[in-house]
């Protein structure tokens, strides 16, 4: 019974951090419309398939979060390699690569963060 409850917490967690990001987002883009849109386009043209599908993107930009320590994008970026077909095990793949490069950091990351992103994203409709 603990475990589950330890689990929920944790999905209310991985959930409330991407409708955190989402309002602070929106926020910024009323304020700053601009720049909002110039980075949005940015990073909308970085991560559409070209050479590398967009499911290859979203492990990259998570082992890169792991190596930066960015929760937001480690959720986030999780939850859309996800959504782009990848597998638990592919993520998780990735955790190790990372943590090769960065060290106890980007495990304890992976082992964490990123797991409860998996339990918490990999029941939705993709």
């Amino acid at each position: 019974m603990q475990e589950q409850n330890r689990a929920d917490m944790y999905e209310s967690d991985v959930r409330l951090a991407v409708q955190e990001y989402k309002e602070g987002l929106g926020q910024f883009e009323e304020k700053m419309p601009e720049i909002a849109r110039k980075y949005m386009d940015f990073t909308g043209a970085c991560f559409k398939a070209g050479a590398l599908d967009e499911k290859v993107k979203q492990l990259i930009a998570i082992g890169i979060s792991l190596g930066i320590q960015d929760e937001y994008c480690i959720i986030y970026h999780t939850q859309e390699a996800l959504h782009k077909g990848a597998t638990s095990e592919e993520i998780l793949e990735v955790v190790g690569v990372c943590a090769a490069f960065s060290g106890g950091a980007a495990m304890s990351q992976g082992v964490t963060l990123v797991q409860e992103c998996l339990n918490d994203f990999s029941g939705q409709q993709h």
